[in-house]
């Protein structure tokens, strides 16, 4: 599920959730990745292809239960999951056929877990736009089918090598790959992204095909989040975009300027406008959302630290993300809601509260579970 992992001081490496920023040109996205990140390592300026490597960027998950939940343990320390980040250089119409940058910069979306696709929605007659008008669906299109070529190219470079080598005594062995790859490429030609293949019927993806599927590194296999960058006065209204999937409305400024204050200066300005939720936040519900994910929290002395899984995960799984040795090693979990943790104050009051539930191998997460593993070393 994650592509990138975080390291503790002690060696100790943590899956860390990484969403790349894609967009044409002058439609804010490093605006935004520099105020999501609080840094001033994208390069903004009212000019296309600014940004020309990736910028990379880790990002603390604001979660708040994870203050109370310390208080109540007596933690030393407080660690939150983390996002990261990835601002790729800005995508043009005819970027798979070499216009522009190219699409030589896409390779970096394929070690992500989603793209988040940014949007215009704001006008401001000093920053240009590519095409000369602000329509955030047209934004949307040009970007997609520059995505859905990339991944065309890639499965017609393997589609060629495949019906070369599928002869003769290799011809049975490579068929259901041969059969796979070329409904694959059909369904690319007609403009769909690879993440819509199991809408088609006549599709049928078993684990041979999973396989195949995940060699090839599809860009548009990966979930996909639009955040449309709305002017300021816009924040707080509602409008509809006619988008063809999952969106959320930030300001792009709006963020930056949050970023420069501090954070009760910050928290003020919010109040003054009447909002309640940064775009960080609205971007990690709706990524989270985006990715079937919950988080569960383990709280002691030593630390209080939150936890990402997958949606239906069982026990030995979450306790695997803590160390993979944990798996194997998998007893039983005690668990409690963390409202009730903090209610009965932490594990010595919640044993005797009637609230402890002692859980074995099938023991499902839920978002906001607070956890002791108990594993066999």
């Amino acid at each position: 599920m994650f592509h990138r992992a975080s390291e503790d001081r002690d060696g100790t490496t943590h899956p860390m959730l990484s969403l790349a920023i894609v967009g044409l040109p002058n439609v804010g996205k490093s605006t935004l990745f520099n105020a999501l990140t609080k840094s001033k390592q994208a390069d903004v300026a009212n000019y296309p292809f600014c940004t020309i490597e990736p910028n990379v960027g880790v990002v603390e998950v604001p979660d708040e239960r994870l203050l109370p939940l310390s208080t109540t343990s007596k933690s030393h320390k407080i660690v939150p999951t983390a996002i990261e980040f990835v601002d790729v250089a800005g995508l043009v119409k005819g970027a798979s056929e070499g216009e522009g940058l190219g699409n030589k910069f896409l390779s970096h979306i394929r070690e992500t877990d989603a793209i988040v696709q940014v949007v215009r929605g704001f006008t401001d007659g000093n920053v240009t736009h590519v095409h000369g008008k602000v329509d955030p669906k047209d934004d949307s299109e040009v970007i997609n089918l520059e995505l859905i070529m990339t991944d065309w190219q890639t499965v017609s470079k393997r589609l060629d090598k495949t019906r070369k080598n599928a002869k003769g005594v290799m011809a049975k062995e490579l068929a259901k790959e041969l059969a796979l790859l070329e409904k694959i490429d059909a369904h690319l030609q007609a403009g769909k992204p690879a993440r819509t293949l199991e809408g088609d019927r006549s599709f049928v993806i078993g684990e041979d095909e999973e396989l195949i599927l995940r060699d090839l590194h599809l860009i548009t296999m990966k979930p996909m989040l639009y955040v449309v960058n709305i002017d300021e006065a816009s924040v707080g209204t509602k409008k509809e975009f006619n988008l063809d999937g999952p969106y959320i409305e930030i300001s792009a400024k709006l963020e930056a300027e949050l970023a420069e204050l501090g954070e009760e200066d910050a928290k003020a300005y919010m109040a003054d406008l009447g909002i309640t939720e940064t775009g960080l936040d609205k971007l990690v519900v709706a990524g989270y959302k985006l990715l079937d994910l919950v988080t569960y929290f383990t709280s002691g002395e030593p630390e209080t630290r939150a936890w990402t899984v997958k949606k239906g995960a069982k026990g030995p799984e979450a306790a695997g993300v803590i160390h993979t040795d944990f798996i194997k090693g998998y007893i039983k979990a005690d668990v409690v809601n963390w409202k009730d943790f903090v209610e009965y104050k932490g594990w010595s009051g919640i044993k005797t509260s009637g609230k402890l539930r002692l859980e074995g191998k099938e023991y499902v997460v839920e978002d906001g579970d607070t956890v002791y593993f108990h594993v066999a070393t």
